[in-house]
């Protein structure tokens, strides 16, 4: 059309990327420069201190004054030599992306002169005034005190952007009565109640082999779009989305972008995200073309659980902050395309000790046993709370998902393989089971290709939480998500199921039994209790959906349905009895949330009614203006006023269409937050969609020199 933007210029971009991002660089040599990681901490700190941080790092104790001291000393240091002037401790407010305030190194003397200092104190505590971040109820706005406390746990690193560099510092963040305002003081909790419960059930196997922690490897999708197009849009700008586009005639149907070769300019933009998290420690393992025009992913190596939630948030951040390098810009909500896959994040989730994965089968009896304990106290956690792991991943645009043919449903599943599942199906049935048959090696039957080693069960892409040799994979995260909240749940859940079927086991041996023989006869009765949650088919399916509702599987499918499990009674004493959460921070958490879907609902419900309004509507007008001047000459009469008509009807439609969406808009929801999520599902988004059914057809008709908004046509296909 007419109006589109003058598209990049992708040799210049490549011009451009040349000096810096593209010189030759060792992967393991500039791995982790501007962490302040083991290393440096090992290289700088003073004899005894590094041990003593060991010891908190890998085992939780607590750092002592002198150790924070310590690092505080060679923290400034090691920044300073690197160009940093600043340092901010930064931490996850329930927004679900980072916070951080700047405070510089600097500090002057009466007498003039300038120093830098930054003590064990600073190191330790910072005070970020709490009054403008959600709270959802644990405070009042005129109490604004809170407290970001050093996680040493979490490296601290060095971000330079072309204007500043400063040292960041992983910090929690709570309020001044001690209440959790963020995402990782529950996710550290959470990784303390598996660790707890987990040791105790080892020991039942004489198997204590240190400290238990979650391990997570988050795999993030997203998309591409000229940044010219992206500001011609107010829906991409206001709500990350589009609120308006007709189909094109080419989208993914071919099925030619998935793992298709990466174009220049996006691989320069690509090449800039890896080498900077690289450098920041991040281990970025995997890179490929999605299924959607223009989309990408993104997946690392995994990481303790509460270091992979910091290296992901930082991830979207990196990711965000480069696009603009090249002319693009990220788009990281679930759908930003009506009619085109959207984007997930899959947090592929395990634990273990440090020499042992508890979701690897073994290869003697006594593995295996500990295998299957393990394995049946996950599958036992999920089919319990499929209500707190929907809760757990709904948002606004995660509703445009779930559901769909491109993500896993809104029930919750598990995929094991039809041989891992023949075991456990053996194991309800009788209470012992022996693994099936077969070489284990694949023959592709030409002689030039080696035999390939053939895993016991196929890969099932539409289950959302699926066994994948080593670890689940929990698939139904939406892709702007903060990974803390999912991996906090799944933590907790799996806590308690450890816990309760390690008291089972314990009581049988209290009885007399082997620990062989109680473990049979409670893997047995827990196997049969989760059983009908097992399914290896086809979760797109219409015969799924109604063969769950037999098995009395939950299907909730919308956040507003969701949301509410947060603070049911089972899952509220859950969090409480495990010290996860207090019963008022589980309530935060679910206030916050309900919260955030409201806004975002209402922001685009007032954007839908403004472009309507205000550029589709005119556009529409101006071009019936265009077919009357047209009749009044005489030029094609007859076949414009069949052109007319119709222009017309959709006119009309269009009119009547926003006339309802800002009734829907005006409805007074009271106090009720739930009435509130309510309504915005049931009425403002079936009003928004009534106007862009009218609006899209629209498009289709109205000459491309009239229409004000960049077509699907021309943003999906970006070179």
């Amino acid at each position: 059309m007419s109006t589109t933007a003058k598209p990049f210029d992708s040799v210049n971009a490549a011009r451009a990327w040349t000096p810096s991002s593209r010189d030759h660089y060792h992967l393991a040599e500039v791995f982790g420069e501007d962490t302040f990681g083991l290393t440096q901490m090992q290289h700088r700190l003073p004899e005894g201190y590094y041990e003593q941080l060991m010891a908190t790092i890998e085992h939780g104790d607590k750092p002592t004054s002198a150790v924070a001291s310590a690092v505080a000393a060679a923290m400034k240091d090691w920044a300073l030599s690197r160009g940093a002037t600043h340092y901010t401790h930064v931490f996850q407010p329930l927004t679900g992306r980072t916070a951080e305030k700047h405070d510089s190194f600097l500090k002057v003397h009466r007498d003039g002169r300038a120093l830098t200092e930054f003590g064990g104190d600073e190191l330790i505590q910072g005070e970020p005034d709490a009054s403008s971040f959600p709270s959802g109820g644990l405070r009042f706005t005129h109490q604004a005190r809170g407290y970001t406390a050093w996680d040493p746990t979490s490296p601290a690193f060095i971000l330079a952007g072309e204007s500043a560099t400063y040292l960041c510092i992983p910090t929690a963040f709570v309020s001044w009565t001690g209440d959790s305002l963020d995402k990782k003081v529950p996710l550290l909790r959470s990784m303390e109640a598996l660790d707890r419960v987990t040791r105790r059930a080892l020991a039942l196997f004489g198997d204590d082999k240190g400290r238990v922690t979650a391990s997570l490897g988050p795999e993030q999708e997203y998309f591409l779009i000229d940044q010219e197009f992206y500001y011609r849009r107010p829906d991409l700008m206001n709500s990350g989305r589009t609120l308006f586009g007709a189909k094109p005639p080419k989208g993914q149907e071919l099925d030619d972008h998935y793992f298709g070769t990466i174009q220049d300019r996006m691989m320069a933009y690509i090449q800039s995200v890896e080498a900077d998290l690289f450098r920041l420690g991040v281990p970025m393992k995997t890179r490929h073309n999605e299924v959607a025009p223009q989309q990408f992913e993104f997946a690392p190596v995994y990481e303790n659980a509460n270091v992979a939630a910091d290296h992901q948030q930082l991830t979207m951040r990196i990711m965000e902050r480069n696009a603009s390098k090249y002319g693009l810009v990220c788009l990281l909500h679930e759908k930003p395309y009506a009619g085109i896959n959207g984007s997930g994040k899959h947090l592929n989730w395990s634990f273990g000790t440090p020499s042992q994965n508890l979701m690897e089968p073994g290869r003697t009896a006594h593995a295996n046993e500990q295998f299957l304990f393990f394995c049946t106290a996950v599958m036992r956690a999920v089919e319990r709370h499929q209500d707190l792991l929907l809760a757990c991943v709904a948002s606004a645009g995660n509703d445009h998902r779930l559901g769909a043919n491109e993500a896993p449903p809104s029930i919750i599943s598990i995929f094991l393989g039809d041989e891992l599942q023949g075991i456990f199906e053996q194991i309800a049935d009788s209470g012992s089971a022996s693994a099936g048959g077969g070489s284990g090696v694949m023959d592709l039957g030409v002689s030039s290709l080696p035999d390939l080693p053939k895993a016991s069960g196929d890969r099932n892409r539409t289950s959302p939480f699926a066994f994948t040799g080593n670890k689940f994979e929990f698939r139904s995260l939406g892709s702007a998500i903060s990974i803390s909240f999912p991996a906090t749940v799944l933590n907790t859940i799996v806590a308690e199921s450890v816990d309760e079927l390690t008291d089972a086991v314990d009581a049988g041996m209290a009885g007399g039994a082997s620990l062989s023989e109680a473990l049979s006869g409670v893997l047995s009765s827990a196997v049969s209790d989760f059983r009908h949650i097992l399914f290896n088919g086809d979760n797109y399916t219409d015969d799924w959906v109604e063969e769950a509702a037999r098995r009395g599987l939950v299907n909730n499918r919308s956040a507003s349905d969701q949301l509410p499990a947060i603070i049911s009674d089972k899952n509220e004493a859950l969090f409480v009895k495990y010290g996860v959460m207090s019963a008022a921070e589980v309530h935060s958490r679910y206030e916050v949330r309900a919260e955030q879907y409201v806004t975002r609902l209402n922001t685009e419900g007032e954007t839908t009614l403004g472009m309507g309004r205000t550029l589709v509507l005119p556009a529409a007008v101006r071009y019936l203006g265009d077919i009357a001047a047209a009749q009044a000459s005489g030029a094609g009469a007859a076949g414009l006023g069949t052109t007319a008509g119709a222009v017309g009807g959709l006119v009309d439609e269009l009119v009547a269409a926003l006339d309802a969406l800002e009734a829907q808009l005006a409805h007074e929801g009271g106090d009720d937050i739930g009435a509130h999520m309510t309504h915005m599902h049931k009425g403002v988004a079936p009003a928004m969609d009534a106007v862009r059914s009218a609006a899209d057809r629209l498009e289709g008709v109205v000459p491309d020199d009239l229409w004000p908004l960049p077509s699907y046509r021309d943003m999906i296909f970006v070179r």
